[in-house]
This record gives C-alpha cells, structure tokens and sequence, in this order.
C-alpha cells in the first residue's frame, strides 16, 4: 500500500524507459488494485507485465470490497500474487482459502504467484522445514501436474520482510531446494522443473546477484526496493 496515482505512473514509466529489450529477465510489476488501470496503461506496448496483489475467489457476487479474478483479466492482469505473508497474517488467510484463489486464477489464465514462507519463532524452534511442507501442499492442493505447471511460487522468510534482515544465500537455497523436491514429489519432476520460485526477502541490489546465482532460485519478489525504479532496475539487471 505505497504511493499514490501519479508517483505510481512515474515509477512504471521510469521502469519501462529503462529497460533494455535485450534484457532476459521477465518483469511485472503489481500495483494496488485501485491503480492497475493507469499503471496498467503505462506498461502498455512495453515487455513489462501487470500484476494484482491479491484477488478473491468468487467470480463474482456479494462481496463488497473484493475484486475478482474476471476484474483483473479484464484490466489486462498476467499475474496475481496470492497467500503473501501480510495476507496471511494480518488477514487471516489460510492455506485454504489460498489454494481456492490459486485455483480461481488458474481457471481464468491469471498466472498466481503463490507465497508461502516462516516466521522467526518459526525458524528458531527449527520448523521452517515442516511450516513450508505444510503451506506449499495446503496451498497447491488438488492441482494437476499441467496446473502447478503455470505457477508461480515465492519463498518469503517473514522474518526478512522489511526488517532489513535477510536470509543468506545459503539459506534461501536451502528452502528453495526443499521446495523444488516438494513439487516434484507432489506434480512429477517435469513440473516441478517448469516452476519458477522467487526469494521475496528485502532482496536489494547488493544481495541480488548472489541471491539470484543460487541454483534453485529462478527471481524474486521485491517489496521495499521496487519503489524506486534505480533500485529495481539494479536487480533486473542482476538477474540479467
């Protein structure tokens, strides 16, 4: 929830007027809903892909206060972030109620960007392995192997989301790697290939590049630095 109409329409033009179209590296950015039109019109004609941050599940109906998928697509939306930590903490989201968004989604060709991820009391009792089974198959449940082949999943530590904290590159890839066989225990190793998993942990220009080298970590899902386009435009161009 940053910034407002204007300053979000000069970040995605700085964005797009930056990017170099021999760039290798898939960029969407993901406004609050209530600016998807305008940023949405600035990405236009551009490789920069629009994204929601959340959605309901319903097509439609009595829900005030929601937006559907069928809103987003028809806004031009590719992609929707579903089940983010903040989501699930201070909304009370389960991995139930992510798993019908995910599939919600699916059903209309809105790419989810499923998060899933442990908090630091989590983490220090030594449950992170057992917190992301869990949340990874709650969350994906009832999924074809085709289905679970067009999402996105991103590892989040809650513990390092805009505590300036991050997890180290070893650690990152650690969980990364148990998602990985996760998949391709669950969907086959075919789909568990084809899927993209982002680190979203105060990822910055400094920490990108080793982030981004690690063998299972295929993106990232940035938060703070994504609001100023010289440090966006800095981890594309690590990723690249």
């Amino acid at each position: 929830m940053n910034l407002l109409r204007d300053s979000g329409v000069a970040l995605a033009n700085a964005i797009v007027d930056h990017l170099s179209p021999s760039d290798r590296v898939e960029v969407a950015v993901c406004p609050p809903a209530v600016y998807l039109h305008d940023i949405g019109a600035a990405l236009r004609g551009s490789s920069v892909a629009l994204g929601a941050q959340n959605m309901h599940a319903e097509k439609e109906g009595a829900f005030t206060g929601e937006v559907s998928g069928a809103m987003l697509k028809d806004l031009d939306c590719r992609y929707v972030i579903l089940g983010h930590s903040e989501r699930r903490q201070l909304f009370g989201e389960t991995d139930a109620i992510v798993n019908e968004k995910t599939k919600a989604a699916l059903a209309i060709n809105l790419i989810p960007i499923v998060c899933v991820g442990e908090t630091l009391e989590q983490r220090e009792s030594g449950a992170t392995s057992a917190v992301i089974e869990e949340q990874i198959k709650g969350s994906l449940a009832g999924l074809s192997a085709q289905e679970a082949g067009g999402i996105v999943v991103a590892y989040e530590p809650v513990w390092a989301i805009g505590t300036g904290k991050t997890a180290t590159p070893g650690q990152a890839e650690e969980v990364h790697a148990q998602i990985r066989n996760l998949l391709s225990e669950i969907f086959g190793s075919q789909a568990a290939d084809s899927i993209r998993i982002q680190y979203g942990g105060s990822v910055k220009p400094d920490n990108a590049s080793e982030l981004l080298s690690q063998p299972n970590i295929d993106g990232a899902l940035v938060g703070g630095a994504s609001l100023k386009a010289d440090s966006f435009l800095a981890i594309v161009a690590a990723a690249n």
